[in-house]
């Protein structure tokens, strides 16, 4: 950590060297938050912290700093603000970081974000007065120097780990770590990764940024129907999902309701414990699980990867 402060659990518990666990949340097109309260009770036992997405996809949600606040306020867990460079310019992110400060946000990751081309207001002006480097040495100048980009001082500034992301399924993978190196090199203090299915994958990307001594929270999803893996499949590009796996939830789909749900538990656990099981032996500082909607996951991931 650049500053060598420590202002969040997050961090705290990297920092003591415990393998942890983070969540995700999706606040989506609403002003009703408690579908996403109750995800974030499910997840409490089993995260150190939950990241709540901004516009993911380019879609038009509810605002990841008010949701933020509100989930951290109801739920007691503590949130990492996800903030995009898309539709805001440098005024308008940092306003917000402010806001955030004050609401009592400890983590942030910074993105670039998905051009409004992908998203369901494909007409929309796309921003990116920033990207995710810049942005996140904004965040470390308020942080460490308590100015803004141009040196204007902040009365009390904020305090925050600033996070940044990464793809190992990048190919080739070296620009992606030419990227990352560039986001290291201007403070930031941890990476959440792309969701990975092949734990070779993760284990050549984490060989690869040893060099940067940062801690590295490698992201999987567990997929609640084989609808959810076979859009994934279709729609996020380069990261392809395993063609055993598409096959295997597609053949559970034909099964009654209940015997349905509890196989494509099972297709997941067989996945992903090994290969929890397998990160802990690495220099992994822990595992992101994006299991939006499929929260009753976790309990079962949890302990089966922790036997």
């Amino acid at each position: 950590m650049s500053s060598g402060r420590i202002f969040s659990e997050l961090m705290r518990e990297i920092n003591e060297g415990r393998f942890v666990f983070t969540g995700e949340l999706e606040p989506e097109k609403t002003t009703d938050l408690t579908e996403v309260i109750e995800a974030a009770e499910a997840l409490k036992r089993y995260v150190v912290a939950c990241n709540v997405t901004d516009g993911p996809g380019a879609y038009a949600y509810m605002s990841s700093l008010v949701a933020s606040h509100i989930l951290q306020r109801e739920t007691g867990v503590e949130m990492i603000y996800q903030l995009v460079c898309r539709d805001r310019n440098t005024i308008g992110l940092f306003a917000d970081l402010l806001g955030a400060g004050a609401l009592g946000i400890r983590n942030i990751l910074a993105l670039t974000g998905d051009h409004p081309s992908v998203g369901d207001i494909p007409d929309a002006k796309p921003v990116f007065d920033l990207d995710s480097a810049q942005l996140t040495y904004m965040i470390r100048k308020m942080v460490d120097e308590g100015i803004d980009l141009y040196g204007n001082p902040i009365h009390k500034p904020p305090k925050f780990h600033v996070g940044v992301a990464a793809n190992p399924n990048a190919d080739p993978l070296e620009p992606e770590i030419l990227k990352l190196g560039r986001k290291v090199e201007v403070g930031a203090e941890f990476i959440q990764t792309q969701v990975v299915f092949d734990i070779d994958v993760a284990k050549s990307f984490l060989n690869e940024v040893n060099r940067f001594n940062i801690p590295v929270l490698i992201g999987i999803f567990p997929m609640k129907s084989y609808g959810v893996a076979n859009f994934f499949d279709k729609n996020i590009p380069g990261v392809p999902v395993p063609a055993e796996l598409l096959e295997n939830l597609k053949k559970a789909k034909g099964l009654d309701k209940q015997v349905r749900y509890q196989k494509y538990d099972e297709i997941n656990l067989e996945l992903f414990v090994p290969f929890i099981k397998e990160l802990k032996k690495t220099s992994a500082a822990g595992c992101h699980v994006m299991a939006v909607g499929y929260e009753r996951i976790v309990p079962k991931l949890f302990e089966a990867a922790n036997e």
